[in-house]
């Protein structure tokens, strides 16, 4: 289409010289600009955009940076016809993120120093909040033993890149009891956020193994609930590979908030108390065991650690939910996203509130509960009453 625009081409067009003969517009949600955005972007949010079509000039060459690129051409396809200058973005803003990441890579020396950076920051800067509750987890939960052999389950976004390289510095820092596989499984990620996630694993020097399956083709079709169905085969997927390499571990990205959200979640909507187990031993996989080394750690701190360190993750690996800001049931409108914000709204009123949700599974008075199950076993209190 002779609207569309590459990346190469879009930074030719805005860095050649300083005229301002041309306006970039970022039509992505507000909070995703506000995270990343194409150098000298506006906002003007899809769903926004022809009530705010004043805004943009009709005397300007306007280039359009949407997710993928798909929306931005639709908008260029309307427009066209009425004597506006517009042009796409190929792939969108995965473009301009596949750029950053490639320029870096392409730099010996800001790869050496992005990593020591990196690694200097869990130890150091971050210790209290990242180092030091990694560590606790593994301790106190006892989610390694001698001769264990684990597999890292890396899916690409913030948590499971910070969690290999806690077990990078663990290794490094600790007793040497324990191997590591890094497994990356792609279950048919398209081509940029496949690129984004083995760029980064190279720029981190995580030395990632990758391995493919079908699971995205298998899901397509489910009318209801496919993420529920697309989340066991992925994990039963990951159990079937650690084995065949010779773990009997493996260990998922899961922190602080996705357990206390889960014990709310539950309650609200399942109206039973539980939550995310620190370990839990496979059913399906005997001798298999699943940890999840970041359960102590909050959300906020690895936000942090990624934005200290200027890293960009993927945050959607869903090829049906390409254009979410997150992904994992944590969309606008989940039932996980309205429980985020109710503890944030909670917290803000009462900083003890997250802990105290994390206790409440820890402080059960038997004595207190009208009835519970143990081993499939219904017991009521009127049985010792």
């Amino acid at each position: 289409m002779d609207f569309q625009i590459s990346i190469d081409d879009l930074i030719k067009r805005t860095t050649d010289n300083g005229s301002r003969d041309f306006l970039v517009v970022d039509v992505r949600t507000a909070d995703d600009y506000r995270k990343d955005t194409y150098p000298g972007a506006v906002n003007i949010p899809l769903a926004e955009f022809r009530s705010r079509i004043g805004e943009v000039p009709s005397d300007k060459d306007i280039y359009l940076v949407c997710y993928t690129g798909a929306r931005s051409d639709e908008i260029c396809l309307y427009y066209d016809p009425k004597g506006y200058h517009m042009y796409s973005l190929k792939d969108g803003y995965h473009a301009y993120l596949e750029y950053k990441l490639t320029k870096m890579m392409d730099m010996e020396d800001a790869r050496e120093s992005a990593q020591e950076k990196c690694e200097k920051s869990i130890i150091k800067k971050f210790r209290k909040q990242i180092w030091s509750r990694f560590t606790k987890a593994v301790r106190e939960y006892e989610l390694i033993q001698d001769n264990d052999r684990i597999a890292v389950c890396i899916s690409g976004g913030k948590d499971s890149m910070l969690m290999a390289k806690l077990f990078q510095e663990l290794y490094k820092h600790g007793k040497q009891n324990f191997e590591v596989k890094y497994l990356v499984m792609d279950p048919g990620y398209n081509e940029i956020n496949f690129t984004t996630v083995m760029n980064n694993a190279k720029l981190l020097g995580i030395p990632v193994e990758v391995f493919k399956s079908t699971i995205y083709d298998s899901v397509a079709d489910v009318g209801e609930n496919p993420c529920y169905l697309c989340a066991r085969m992925r994990r039963g997927h990951l159990y079937a590979h650690a084995r065949d390499l010779g773990c009997n571990k493996i260990a998922l990205g899961h922190h602080f908030d996705d357990v206390i959200e889960t014990i709310l979640m539950g309650m609200l909507y399942g109206g039973q108390v539980q939550t995310m187990m620190p370990k839990l031993r496979s059913v399906n996989f005997p001798g298999m065991e699943l940890i999840r080394p970041l359960y102590l750690i909050r959300e906020d701190d690895i936000k942090r650690w990624r934005d200290y360190n200027d890293l960009y993750f993927i945050q959607c690996a869903c090829r049906f939910t390409e254009s979410c800001a997150s992904c994992g049931g944590t969309g606008k409108g989940s039932k996980r996203a309205y429980v985020k914000a109710l503890i944030k709204q909670l917290e803000a009123d009462n900083p003890y509130v997250p802990a105290n949700i994390f206790k409440s599974v820890q402080n059960v008075n038997l004595k207190t509960i009208i009835a519970y199950k143990e081993n499939g076993v219904v017991h009521d209190f009127r049985d010792n009453y």
